[in-house]
């Protein structure tokens, strides 16, 4: 998620949308199905990712987003509650609630299950967040869509690093073979279905959850809830080195979205990073019900991050069962 002060920002027209292009949606009128994900196969790219390309990665750039293009998702669906199968860890106590933006210090399973996603983007090397979820295969990452695929390519040398540390990969390096997203954002970037996913390959015999845990989902959850959103956000005054997190009580977008609403002051980089409810701060553990994805440049201490419907659940489901 870019602030969108910056050239790398999404830049919503405000203006421009707010003509009446959005069209009312029916909360209780039947859900189209939703249709399959769109896959790409990814090459393994060994010794690519060294300490140094790791901290010279830029948070991806997005451009403005066109009059027209945010259109309402429909939040329609019976709840779908996936529980983590991620081990807990000793907590070094509980954090403040809310929390505009801050390090985790509160220990638990999240530092290990969050990570940096690093991939390659139009020649240069550029870094999102990304998340380990539960999984069928057990080898199953939860992101953003611009995280896997951007301007009509697909990254590539796409790896996700739980638990970056400045550099530093203590659990691995995870590289993807293959990364999926919702149709409508491959097809057309509507901000409502910034979800992405991407199965990686084990390492050393091991899958990821094994190695690291994985988090729960929810979805079709609904809106309003308390929620903590993670990341690693590399723009200024962050520097990518530390999981930032913020909480507090989340709203549906007000405005012309039908996503999800927190206070938080992340910044590029942190795109990809999971959203939880029923979050415990003892054990670090909650089910991912969103990620990072997008902010208004007029409200610059507000992030935005797309509704956990049946077209993210396909993404995931795809992923899984690859």
């Amino acid at each position: 998620m870019r602030r969108h002060r910056t050239a790398a920002g999404i830049l919503l027209a405000v203006g421009a949308l707010l003509t009446g292009a959005l069209s009312a949606t029916s909360a209780d009128a039947a859900p189209a199905p939703s249709p399959a994900p769109t896959v790409f196969k990814q090459r393994q790219p060994q010794g690519f990712w060294t300490a140094e390309r790791m901290r010279g990665a830029t948070p991806l750039d997005l451009i403005q987003v066109t009059p027209g293009a945010v259109r309402p998702a429909r939040p329609a669906g019976r709840e779908t509650v996936v529980p983590p199968t991620a081990a807990s860890a000793k907590s070094v106590g509980p954090t403040a609630f809310p929390q505009a933006g801050g390090a985790w210090t509160g220990g638990g399973a999240v530092p290990k299950t969050s990570g940096r996603v690093f991939f390659t983007f139009q020649g240069r090397t550029a870094s999102c967040s990304g998340d380990s979820v539960t999984s069928k295969n057990g080898s199953t990452v939860i992101t953003a869509g611009h995280c896997v695929k951007y301007q009509g390519s697909w990254h590539t040398n796409w790896v996700f690093v739980p638990g970056y540390t400045n550099g530093q990969a203590p659990y691995g390096q995870w590289s993807a073979t293959q990364t999926l997203s919702t149709p409508q954002w491959v097809a057309s970037e509507d901000i409502n279905y910034d979800v992405g996913a991407a199965v990686v390959a084990p390492l050393g015999g091991q899958t990821l959850a094994a190695t690291v845990g994985a988090q729960g989902l929810s979805f079709n959850g609904g809106y309003n809830k308390p929620m903590y959103a993670f990341g690693f956000p590399a723009a200024s005054p962050y520097d990518g080195t530390k999981l930032i997190y913020c909480s507090g009580n989340s709203s549906k977008d007000f405005l012309l979205t039908q996503d999800h609403s927190l206070g938080c002051n992340m910044t590029g980089g942190s795109s990809g990073g999971p959203w939880f409810t029923s979050f415990s701060e003892a054990t670090g553990t909650g089910l991912q019900a969103s990620v990072n994805s997008f902010g208004y440049v007029f409200l610059p201490n507000r992030m935005f991050g797309p509704y956990f419907g049946n077209d993210a659940m396909a993404v995931y489901d795809k992923a899984q069962a690859s």
